[in-house]
């Protein structure tokens, strides 16, 4: 598993190094690759539920710092699929270190483009597994041009927008949200 982690680790810096390019609109906001990952995310209209479960776990710091970090970023679409009341009750003060878990299950300590996560999936069969700050297994895999994401609970999610550059790392936009085995 270290061996797998130090070839993640290096093929994510060797993406770090690549040219350029424009990055895609976000919730109908542009996203500047100059600014890091908060700062870009507030602005996007699909992410207003996300920036503030960010805010109510205490993550904006976190999310702010140098990194790298990869964020699979769920869409508000995606919150409003949990069951009714779910949101708000992770919302609360008390269940802080539940929302702070589901979060940080979407982040992992890298800067991971969808060529470096295809490249590592057909590496590993065509699933490559990754452990996320928050401590979560996610499964990753390619089809048809498109990165998949398997979570610990069985739940599989899209990634609709991939590769938006951040300051800090990169955003793939996700159509639902990832959680941990509870």
């Amino acid at each position: 598993m270290k061996l797998r982690t130090a070839l993640f680790a290096g093929l994510l810096a060797a993406s770090a190094t690549s040219a350029f390019a424009v990055n895609p609109d976000v919730g109908g906001a542009p996203m500047f690759e100059d600014k890091n990952i908060v700062e870009n995310a507030v602005n996007s209209k699909d992410h207003t539920t996300l920036v503030a479960a960010v805010k109510a776990a205490g993550l904006v710091d976190t999310l702010m710092s140098k990194g790298p970090f990869t964020v699979f970023a769920p869409v508000n679409a995606a919150f409003d699929a949990l069951p009714a009341g779910t949101v708000d009750n992770l919302l609360k003060p008390e269940n802080k270190d539940t929302l702070t878990k589901i979060l940080t299950c979407h982040v992992v300590a890298a800067n991971a483009m969808s060529k470096d996560v295809n490249k590592m999936a057909m590496d590993d069969g065509g699933t490559h597994e990754v452990t996320t700050v928050g401590g979560c297994k996610l499964w990753l895999s390619v089809k048809d041009n498109v990165v998949w994401i398997k979570d610990e609970a069985g739940g599989m999610a899209k990634v609709t927008i991939a590769d938006v550059k951040q300051s800090n790392g990169v955003i793939h936009v996700i159509d639902k949200v990832l959680l941990p085995k509870m």
